[in-house]
């Protein structure tokens, strides 16, 4: 008869046998959907899928849960309207979101899996992200611990950083693009403002939203990919008070403090915080932070043990 200390090492075993298991085919159904995406982007109907419930609705149409019927791999698909594309003279620029998407892949950027289209509407395959958008989590909880913040203010900048040594300025970063997946790891989404800039011209578009355009957009200034390093700014302060540093009840008056760069950190807040966000949130671009410099900052390491060894990983790679 076996002994409980060799029963309970056999149940070990097995549930350790089990776990690998589902790894394994987490993995295969991932690799079957990465094949599926990269292969043949156009070889997918919507009756590959089982469509489930809302996840949220966008500028141009609604975002479902889906499975993918071959593989049991579940995604989030993004439902968009031909003619209000049309409508709206913004099918060029969905065409440049994906494109630029789709070769985009680091762990703190969205994937997007491929793409197909009937006569009405077109579909975009995208990552799902169980716990949903950062606005979301912000409106529940009203503002984030120190730790949270550190991390996906980390996890953030790794995602921009590597954005913008392939010449990719994301300029719409805000709560509602930013996701949070199943193991609580931030993903940046939404590049329908995405645009591939080789730095040897500036940049001239107004886009975003209000509370997170920096001064030179609000100027009507050319830019670089230092907006996206101002929006890491706000979206640590958004994080940490609940809400945007510029954010007052008239459009004109956010305007105003924005272009002044007028704003106030609580007393409350730690100094090593009150340190980052001034060295980010400037009003000229070139004196902002790196974003080298933002996942090297003590108080991030601080509160983010992991940023660490992941930035000496980094270096040493990069």
């Amino acid at each position: 008869m076996a002994s409980p200390l060799l029963k309970e090492k056999a149940n070990n075993i097995q549930t350790e046998r089990q776990e690998s298991l589902e790894k394994e085919r987490l993995t295969e159904n991932k690799e079957i959907a990465r094949q599926a995406g990269e292969t043949t982007k156009m070889s997918w109907t919507l009756n590959d899928f089982a469509i489930g419930r809302p996840l949220g609705k966008g500028r141009f149409g609604h975002v479902y849960l889906g499975k993918e019927n071959a593989s049991g791999y579940v995604v989030a698909l993004k439902v968009l309207f031909k003619k209000e594309l049309v409508r709206l003279n913004v099918p060029h620029q969905l065409r440049r979101e994906v494109e630029i998407q789709y070769h985009l892949r680091h762990p703190n950027i969205l994937r997007l899996y491929g793409y197909f289209h009937d006569a009405e509407r077109v579909y975009i395959v995208l990552e799902y992200c169980q716990r949903g958008e950062l606005y979301r989590i912000l409106k529940e909880r009203g503002r984030l611990n120190q730790e949270d913040t550190a991390k996906y203010i980390y996890q953030l900048s790794s995602a921009l950083d590597f954005c913008h040594e392939r010449n990719v300025i994301h300029r719409d970063i805000k709560p509602e693009n930013v996701l949070i997946d199943k193991n609580g790891d931030l993903k940046l989404s939404d590049f329908g403002w995405a645009v591939q800039h080789d730095g040897s011209v500036k940049r001239a578009t107004i886009c975003g939203t209000l509370d997170y355009l920096p001064p030179e957009m609000l100027a009507q200034m050319p830019h670089t990919h230092k907006v996206d390093n101002w929006s890491v700014g706000i979206l640590m302060f958004e994080c940490l008070v609940g809400k945007a540093p510029f954010e007052v009840p008239t459009q004109s008056e956010t305007i105003d403090r924005i272009k002044r760069c007028h704003f106030k950190l609580p007393d409350s807040m730690e100094a090593g915080a009150k340190e980052l966000i001034n060295k980010i949130i400037r009003i000229e671009p070139e004196e902002r932070l790196s974003l080298k410099e933002v996942m090297a900052h003590p108080w991030l390491i601080q509160h983010y043990p992991k940023a660490a060894s992941h930035h000496a990983i980094e270096t040493v790679t990069k």
